[in-house]
């Protein structure tokens, strides 16, 4: 059976081509129905290694070995998992490695998940505590030109950015009861 999805909004199919024309050849990630359409993308094309987590913090180990590795990762996450990384956080920052992690956020806009504040209220401060500067696109618009200044900036300049792509970009969730 083939399954046949929406098509993507224009905001997903800029980063993953913002990803492409900077050469990422390894994504890392947790799924996600935000980043669903990168994923989806990534695990089409040849050019990329994409490499499915248990946990979050596997994945700064594994943008930062394919660094050593000479290849360009990138680190896909939600808000969530941003918590389950800060001690490893550490590696890039210590090393130098350059890093970028692409985080959809929960606990802000129409969110039905109670457990999904604290760590949402927080996700910008947790990271910039750990050394990781930290960018936004809350709208369609400021996507594409956020994801290339982060890419540029990891992969120009060997820094360290988590770009944080804001809940109203997703859209609200609706759950039904049956």
């Amino acid at each position: 059976m083939t399954q046949t999805h929406a098509p993507a909004p224009a905001w997903q199919e800029a980063v993953f081509t913002a990803l492409k024309k900077r050469g990422v050849q390894q994504i890392a990630y947790v799924p996600d129905s935000g980043h669903s359409h990168v994923i989806r993308e990534a695990q089409r094309d040849p050019a990329i290694h994409d490499v499915v987590l248990t946990t979050e913090e596997e994945g700064v180990a594994v943008v930062s070995g394919a660094w050593l590795g000479g290849q360009r990762a990138v680190l896909l996450m939600q808000s969530s998992g941003v918590g389950n990384c800060v001690n490893m956080f550490s590696l890039p920052q210590m090393a130098r490695f350059p890093f970028l992690a692409l985080v959809t956020m929960r606990g802000e806009y129409a969110e039905f998940n109670p457990w999904q504040g604290p760590m949402g209220r927080t996700t910008q401060q947790a990271l910039e505590l750990m050394g990781i500067t930290v960018v936004r696109a809350d709208t369609p618009e400021q996507v594409e030109d956020t994801v290339e200044a982060a890419l540029d900036s990891v992969f120009e300049a060997g820094e360290r950015v988590a770009v944080l792509l804001g809940q109203k970009l997703i859209g609200r969730k609706k759950w039904e009861r049956h």
